[in-house]
Formats: C-alpha cells, structure tokens, sequence
C-alpha cells in the first residue's frame, strides 16, 4: 500500500518541524512538501499533490480558509485537516466551511493527529473531541432552527446534526437507537434533498443554509 502524501502548511518553523519529524517517523505516511503561509501553500499543493493537507487558519500573506478554498479550486480532490490553536465557533465555523474535513488543536495527542489523517485520506470526517463536546452542547440548546430546516424530516434532522460532528454512522445508530442501514437510508435521503454527493458537502451546505449552526 502506497504512504499518505501529507503537506504541512504553518508559519512556524519548529511547528513544520516538529510535525515532519513526527510523521516521517509514522508508518504509511510521507511528507511531500511545506509551506509558511497560503500563498505559498497553494502552488505548492499544485506542484505536490498531497492527498492530505495539515492547514494551520491564522498565517501571513493568505489565511488558511482562503488557501483551502483556492487549493479545493485547483484540486477538487484535496482533504484538509484544520490544526490551529484557535477553537472558538467563528474558526470552526470557516474551516468546515472552506472545505476541512477535520479540525484538531495542536495539542491535540499525536495518535489523534495520525487517527485524522488516516480518517481523513478515507473520505472520513473527523473533529477533535473538545470541539463536538462543544458544539454538541450548543446544538442541544438550540430551541429553534431556520425555515429551511422544514426541508428535511426530524429524524432526517437529528442525523445532520450528529454528521455535523464527525460521528461515524454507528456511532449516529447508537445515538438515535436505529440501525445503521436506517442511518444510511436517512443520509442519502439527505444528500438527495441537499443535492449534494457526500456528508462533508452535506454539513457545509446545510450550515450555508442555516438548516443546523455550530
């Protein structure tokens, strides 16, 4: 099986050092380039083709959200993972927005960091614990949601907003007590009503529409 081509994108040095030297070291994984800010980033995700980008948010020249946005341009095919020291809503919010399929802290545990890229590289969505425990609590306290959320059905609903936070669909069919055919059912139906062709567009779309809120 070929190694997972990770690009770094941070502008600090011991930062991309510090997490080439880690990753050089994890079986199945290679680092195929670096970039200090998004600008940069961008031509060298052109001229590299990872399949896997660690994006840091807050860097000079070009942010990360612009980067991943001007990258998911040119490589309609790229995955993002967000690794920032930032967790506040507004971040996430941008990050999933422009297409990260994960978003961890960087202090995060670095067998969280190698379980996302992994995850990620398999079409997954993954987000740090701290952050769903956060945004779960902010969904639960939801009393109302948008017009739009009339699209989709309540079961079709509560599905969405467990996507929202990474959850695998056993994990969705424990939470909701059903089984994971019903859970699959209930996600294509989604995709369907949303037009859209997998959960991380699904989430995206639905939190463009105001349909769910993080």
């Amino acid at each position: 099986m070929s190694s997972i081509r990770v690009m770094i994108v941070d502008d600090h040095p011991v930062v991309r050092e510090g997490l080439v030297a880690m990753l050089e070291r994890q079986d199945g994984m290679t680092v195929v380039g670096e970039a200090a800010d998004g600008a940069a980033a961008v031509q060298k995700a052109i001229d590299s083709n990872p399949d896997v980008i660690l994006m840091d948010l807050r860097m000079p020249v070009m942010d990360g959200v612009e980067a991943m946005r001007k990258i998911g341009e040119s490589i309609p095919a790229a995955r993002f993972i967000v690794l920032t020291t930032y967790d506040n809503d507004e971040y996430i919010f941008k990050g999933i927005e422009a297409g990260a399929r994960a978003y961890l802290l960087k202090d995060s545990p670095r067998e969280e960091l190698f379980r996302a890229i992994r995850a990620v590289h398999r079409g997954e969505s993954l987000i740090e614990p701290s952050v769903v425990s956060r945004a779960q609590d902010r969904l639960a306290a939801l009393s109302r949601q948008s017009p739009n959320s009339e699209l989709l059905s309540d079961r079709e609903m509560g599905v969405l907003r467990l996507m929202a936070t990474g959850a695998p669909n056993k994990s969705i069919a424990a939470e909701l007590c059903i089984s994971e055919s019903t859970v699959k059912t209930h996600v294509q139906s989604i995709f369907q009503k949303l037009e859209v062709n997998d959960r991380t567009e699904a989430v995206t779309h639905a939190l463009q529409m105001g349909i769910i809120t993080l």
